[in-house]
Parts: C-alpha cells; sequence; structure tokens
C-alpha cells in the first residue's frame, strides 16, 4: 500500500467537474487519504508511488483521461486505476490499461467497493510477485548447493521460512478471492 503517515491507502480523484470530484472527496475522505485534483494536467502533477487508487474521469478538456492514463503508465505508475465516466465504454476500452470502469452516477458504495476490489487486487499482485521472487531464489540455491550448504546457511533458513509465510498469505488472498469475479460483478458499473 501507499507509504504515507496515516497507515490508510492513497486515492487520487480526477474529475474536471469540480461538484462531482468534491461530493467523492467527502464520501471517501473517511477510509481513506484523498487528493483531488481537477484535470488532467494536475493529475500528472498530483501523481506519485504513495497513489494505490486513482479515480480518473475520461473526458476533462486540456488533457482527457485517455491521455493521462497512457501517461501515468508510460512513466511507470503502477496504481490501480478506475476510470468513473459519463463516457459510455465502446470498444476502444479494450486496449485500455485501466483495472476498472464505471459509469456515472456512481453512489458511494459502488466507489467503496470498487476501491476496495482494487486494494484487494493489488496487495495479491504483490504478494505473488514477492513470493515468485523469493522461490526463484530458492531454486536456484537449491540447485547450486549441497543439503549440508543449505542447511549450515542462516539466510538460506530465514528465505525458506519468509517463502512459507507468503505462500500462506497468497493461498490466504486466493480464498478471498475466490468469490472476486462475482463480487466484480456485482458492482453496478452501468449508468443506469
Amino acid at each position: 500500500m501507499s507509504d504515507n503517515t496515516s497507515g490508510r491507502p492513497t486515492v487520487l480523484i480526477v474529475d474536471d467537474e469540480r461538484d462531482i470530484a468534491d461530493i467523492y472527496t467527502l464520501q471517501l475522505q473517511d477510509s481513506y487519504d484523498v487528493r483531488t485534483v481537477y484535470g488532467g494536467p494536475e493529475a500528472i502533477e498530483a501523481i506519485d508511488e504513495t497513489v494505490d487508487v486513482m479515480l480518473l474521469d475520461r473526458r476533462m478538456p486540456e488533457l482527457s483521461g485517455n491521455d493521462v492514463l497512457d501517461r501515468i503508465r508510460a512513466e511507470g505508475h503502477d496504481c490501480r486505476v478506475v476510470m468513473v465516466t459519463a463516457v459510455d465504454p465502446q470498444f476502444d476500452i479494450i486496449e485500455m490499461p485501466f483495472d476498472d470502469y464505471l459509469c456515472k452516477p456512481v453512489d458511494k458504495e459502488t466507489l467503496l467497493a470498487a476501491i476496495e476490489q482494487q486494494l484487494t487486487a493489488k496487495q495479491y499482485d504483490e504478494t505473488v510477485s514477492e513470493l515468485f521472487r523469493a522461490t526463484s531464489k530458492l531454486t536456484v540455491l537449491e540447485s547450486e548447493m549441497s543439503g549440508a550448504e543449505l542447511e549450515a546457511s542462516e539466510e538460506y533458513q530465514r528465505l525458506k521460512e519468509a517463502t512459507t509465510a507468503m505462500r500462506t498469505d497468497a493461498e490466504s488472498l486466493m480464498s478471498e478471492l475466490d468469490d472476486f469475479e462475482a463480487a466484480f460483478k456485482a458492482i453496478d458499473r452501468s449508468s443506469n
């Protein structure tokens, strides 16, 4: 999650309609550290490694949400991005690198559910990536070192224990995500 001082996830709200952005801010500020900007250029300036989830409008003057999304991905920002927009989805969304798409109007419960799903997915991604890195190291060491050398190495034993703990965490997250697709589909993403 983010590296902010509160320990709460950081949500960046980007919408040129100030009233809508401010409503989202009020709805979310009790649960998250919320930053709010009112346009694409400001979004580019505000994004950093502490942002966990970005709520991004597609249709904005100066720099559209599509352009903001392309820029932040090109710059290597890996925050989760939820498009929150009045633009009805077309087939062009298939190639867009966002994580979720909500059609306005969006109520508080839908915003909270979408953000929580993205935070869970991000945590799973990080846990699995860390597990793969550790497993790779274990595999290399096990193929190159003798059993006696491995047994004598405190570093190896710590890595082995950490890998077991990571595997348990990943399995726990997987059980949380077992119904993820159903929960994901339960969110009302339509404009109706």
